[in-house]
C-alpha cells in the first residue's frame, strides 16, 4: 500500500499542533496516511523505524545563495544532510536570470565571497535560457537534491537591462523603455512562479571583476520611482519583496519596512535583513520587534529574516566583507586581485592612520564591532600567535596598536592567517526573544555564499537544539512544536508554498532525528572541499548523528552521516511555483 513507512515517531505537522506518537505512510510522493495504529508493513519496500525519534517536515532556508552552486552540483548536499529540504534562491537582489556569465561573476564575486572564475564558468557551462520560465525548466531538468524557490533579482533585471556599467552609476536613470521592460521581466518571473523580487539598499556590498569594480549593487542606484513600480506589481500579484536596507542611514530601513503598508489598498508583504543582536549596538536589538508590531498594527505585511544562532565569521587575512563598511576596509578589498598592491597599501603608515581612525570610530550605525581584542586568531605560520587575539599580539609586541598587529600579520602571512569572531547573537537571552516573535522570521542561513567564512547550513538544528535544552531545563521560551512551525509551517504559509507540513496530502518532505544527538556536535565547524570550485575548502557543519533519515518527495535520499546513491543523479527535488 505504500512507499515508505515511518513508524513510531514523534510526528510534528508543521502547524505548530501538539506532537503524537503516530505512524506514517507515504505514496506518491505525498503523505498518505498519519495514524496512531501500526501500519502493515508487507510489501512495503522501506520501512523506517522512528522509535524515540522525532519526525518533523523538511526545513525550510529561505535565504541562500546557491544560484551558482545549483548549476555544477544541484544536489546541494550541504543542506540536505541538515534535514533542509526546501531552499530559496535569488536573495539580495542577486540572481542568474538575465545576466550573462561575466556580470553574474562581477555581482556575486565580491559580495557573497564565491570566486568570480568559477561564477563565470558555472554560468557559462549551463546557461540555456533567456527567461524566467525558461530558468526554472532548467533548473528543472537538473538532478535537483531539495525543492527549490526563487526571487528574481532587482540588480539583475537592472544590469541585463541597462548594462553593468549604466546601471551602477548615479549620475543615469533608466529610460521609459528601460523601466517597462525591467517591470514585464519582473511580471514574467511572477507569470512563472516566483516567490517575488529581492531588492538591495545596503552600501558595503561591492561590485567585483574590473568594469565597474567597487561600485555597489546596481539596485541601490534604483529611484523611488523604479523601486514605487517595481513593488506595485509584487503588491498586486500577492508577491513578496525581499530587501536590504542600508544600515548607515536608518531612513532606508524605515523606507522599506513602511513600504509594506496599504493606505487603502492591500498590504506588500515584505521580509527585510536582518534582525541582529549586532555587538556594537546592543540596544538595536530592542528596535526591530517594536518597527514590526507598529509596521503589521497598521495594516502591513512585514517580517524580519533572522539568523537564529550566534553570528560567528570566519577571515583568511582581511578577506570578510565586513571591512567594506568602511573607508580603510574597502580600499584593501579592492585590491584584492592585486596582492602585491594590497600588501603595499597596508605596509603605508598613512594608510594605517586610515585604519586606524576607521577603527576607533566606535559610534554610528555599523555591523562589526571593530574591537580586534575580540578577534582569535585559529592558523597562522607563526604558531606563538595562534588562540591569541590580535589585541593580545599587539601587548605582546610592545604594545602596538590592535589595528597594526592585523596588519603586520596580514603583511607577513596574507590569508595564511585565520581568524574568528562573533559579530552578532551572542545573547542567549535575545536569541530567545526573536526566535518567539511573530514579526521575525528564522532563516538568513547565506547557505552557498560566503564559503571561507560562514557555515550556517543547520540553523534549524541549532535553534531546535536550544529549544530541547530549554524545555529540559524547565525554562521553555518556545514550545518544541512552535519551533519546528516557525522553520516549516509558517514560512511556508506565509510565501504561498506547498511544503512545510505534514499531513495526509501534503507533500512528503520529511527529516527524523534523533533528539539525544542534539548535542555539541551540532555547534562544531569543519571543512569540506567543493569539488566544482576546484576543491575550494568550505567551512561546513558536520552532526551526521543526528538526523537519521531525509525524504525529499518521498524519496529517501539522506541518513546516518551518508546520502543515498540517488541524490545528485536523480532528480529528487522540485521548482515550487507561488500561484501557478
Amino acid at each position: 500500500m505504500y512507499d515508505t513507512i515511518i513508524k513510531g515517531g514523534r510526528w510534528f505537522d508543521g502547524t505548530g499542533a501538539p506532537a503524537a506518537i503516530r505512524h506514517l505512510g507515504i505514496r506518491d510522493g505525498r503523505v498518505a496516511t498519519v495514524t496512531p495504529e501500526p501500519l502493515a508493513e508487507t510489501g512495503c519496500p522501506h520501512v523506517i523505524d522512528a522509535t524515540g525519534k522525532w519526525v518533523l517536515p523538511g526545513i525550510i532556508d529561505i535565504h541562500t545563495h546557491y544560484d551558482v552552486e545549483v548549476l555544477t552540483g544541484p544536489a546541494l548536499t550541504e543542506s540536505v544532510r541538515h534535514g533542509v529540504t526546501t531552499v530559496f534562491l535569488g536573495s539580495c537582489s542577486l540572481s542568474t536570470v538575465h545576466v550573462d556569465a561575466t556580470d553574474a561573476g562581477d555581482l556575486f564575486g565580491r559580495v557573497e565571497a564565491i570566486p568570480r572564475r568559477h561564477v563565470i564558468e558555472a554560468v557559462t557551462r549551463a546557461k540555456t535560457w533567456s527567461s524566467a520560465a525558461e530558468y526554472v525548466e532548467a533548473l528543472e531538468a537538473l538532478p535537483l537534491g531539495p525543492n527549490l524557490a526563487a526571487f528574481i533579482g532587482h540588480s539583475d533585471i537592472r544590469a541585463a537591462e541597462m548594462g553593468l556599467d549604466r546601471a551602477t552609476r548615479s549620475d543615469v536613470r533608466p529610460t521609459a523603455a528601460e523601466l517597462a521592460t525591467m517591470s514585464a521581466k519582473l511580471t514574467e518571473a511572477l507569470d512563472a512562479g516566483f516567490l517575488g523580487m529581492s531588492s538591495q539598499q545596503l552600501m558595503f556590498d561591492k561590485v567585483d571583476g574590473e568594469l565597474c569594480r567597487s561600485r555597489t549593487l546596481p539596485s541601490t542606484f534604483a529611484t523611488t520611482r523604479e523601486r514605487r513600480r517595481l513593488n506595485a506589481i509584487l503588491r498586486d500579484r500577492g508577491r513578496a519583496l525581499q530587501g536590504g536596507p542600508d544600515v548607515a542611514k536608518p531612513q532606508s530601513l524605515i523606507a522599506m519596512a513602511a513600504s509594506s503598508l496599504g493606505l487603502f489598498r492591500k498590504p506588500l508583504k515584505v521580509s527585510l535583513l536582518s534582525a541582529a543582536d549586532i555587538k556594537a549596538i546592543p540596544a538595536v536589538a530592542h528596535i526591530f520587534p517594536l518597527l514590526a508590531q507598529v509596521i503589521n498594527r497598521l495594516g502591513g505585511d512585514f517580517r524580519w529574516q533572522h539568523l537564529p544562532v550566534p553570528f560567528e565569521v570566519y577571515s583568511d587575512g582581511i578577506d570578510l566583507p565586513v571591512f567594506e563598511e568602511f573607508g580603510s576596509g574597502a580600499a584593501a578589498l579592492h585590491l584584492s586581485n592585486q596582492l602585491d598592491e594590497r600588501r603595499e597599501l597596508l605596509r603605508d603608515e598613512a594608510y594605517r592612520r586610515r585604519f586606524r581612525k576607521d577603527y576607533d570610530k566606535k559610534y554610528g550605525p555599523r555591523v562589526w564591532h571593530r574591537d580586534f581584542f575580540d578577534a582569535e586568531i585559529v592558523e597562522c605560520p607563526d604558531p606563538a600567535v595562534i588562540g591569541k587575539t590580535f589585541g593580545e599580539v599587539g601587548v605582546d609586541r610592545g604594545g602596538l596598536h590592535p589595528v597594526d598587529a592585523f596588519l603586520d600579520l596580514v603583511v607577513e602571512h596574507g590569508d595564511k592567517v585565520r581568524w574568528h569572531t562573533t559579530i552578532s547573537n551572542h545573547r542567549p537571552e535575545v536569541l530567545a526573544r526573536f526566535a518567539a516573535d511573530p514579526g521575525v522570521q528564522l532563516g538568513f542561513s547565506d547557505a552557498g555564499a560566503h564559503l571561507r567564512n560562514m557555515a550556517f547550513y543547520n540553523f534549524g538544528l541549532r535553534l531546535l537544539r536550544r529549544v530541547h535544552l530549554a524545555e529540559q531545563a524547565g525554562t521553555p521560551f518556545l514550545s518544541m512544536e512552535r519551533a519546528v512551525h516557525r522553520i516549516t509551517g509558517e514560512l511556508a504559509d506565509w510565501y504561498g508554498l506547498d511544503a512545510g507540513h505534514l499531513r495526509p496530502g501534503d507533500r512528503a518532505d520529511v527529516v527524523v532525528l534523533d533528539p539525544a544527538r542534539l548535542d555539541d556536535a551540532v555547534e562544531a565547524y569543519a571543512e569540506s572541499p567543493i569539488p566544482e570550485f576546484g576543491n575550494l575548502s568550505r567551512m561546513v557543519n558536520r552532526n551526521d548523528d543526528t538526523v537519521t533519515a531525509v525524504l525529499i518527495n518521498g524519496e529517501h535520499v539522506f541518513g546516518n552521516g551518508a546520502p543515498n546513491e540517488l541524490l545528485g543523479k536523480q532528480r529528487t527535488g522540485r521548482f515550487l511555483r507561488v500561484g501557478v
